[in-house]
């Protein structure tokens, strides 16, 4: 008997960034590891600010590359809370902090035949895209393993625009939220609050 390519799977590999749509992939990389009964390896990759051509020339800006390096390990342990809390995922597994861009880093990593490279995608504006190369777009070119694009909750496009508003100062319309409001049950009055 054959096995079937999901079973597989030995490793899940997942980008995590810190932003809405990296945690919605580390929560849906974390269900396909249980799934899968494999190891979850969520990856942060972090380059220093002005690139590593900059870094190499000059001295003071590499000096500060540790510092760099604990502050995306900071970013990648806030983000595993965020979405696993104190408890931990409850999988096997390694949690990496990886010097170089975003794509080339996960492609690198995913790299092993049973591997599946979970990534988040989407909620990007045309100037984001414009000006930051998309990893999603990378990985999906590039990876020789299975890629899973989670695109991002509903809620996001609406946290985007209430954020909109308060950077232009403008009126948020409550309307919305009185009506959300009016339309919970009232035995979950008591559990509001």
């Amino acid at each position: 008997m054959s096995e079937s390519p999901m079973a597989a799977t030995d490793r899940v590999v997942v980008g995590v960034s810190g932003s809405p749509g990296s945690l919605a992939a580390l929560g849906r990389a974390a269900d396909e590891a249980r799934l899968r009964g494999a190891e979850l390896w969520p990856v942060v990759a972090w380059e220093a600010p002005e690139g590593d051509l900059a870094a190499r020339r000059f001295p003071a800006t590499s000096a500060l590359l540790p510092e760099w390096e604990r502050l995306a390990r900071e970013r990648l342990e806030g983000a595993l809370r965020d979405v696993f809390g104190d408890a931990g995922a409850g999988l096997p597994g390694q949690a990496l902090v990886v010097r170089g861009a975003p794509g080339p880093a996960l492609v690198r990593i995913a790299g092993r035949g049973g591997d599946l490279l979970v990534i988040g995608a989407g909620g990007r504006g045309r100037l984001h895209r414009a000006l930051w190369p998309s990893v999603s777009r990378y990985c999906l070119a590039r990876a020789a393993c299975p890629v899973l694009a989670v695109p991002p909750s509903p809620l996001h496009a609406a946290l985007t625009a209430v954020h909109r508003r308060n950077v232009l100062r403008l009126r948020l319309d409550t309307r919305d939220l009185e009506r959300e409001f009016e339309a919970v049950p009232p035995d979950a009055e008591g559990r509001r609050g």
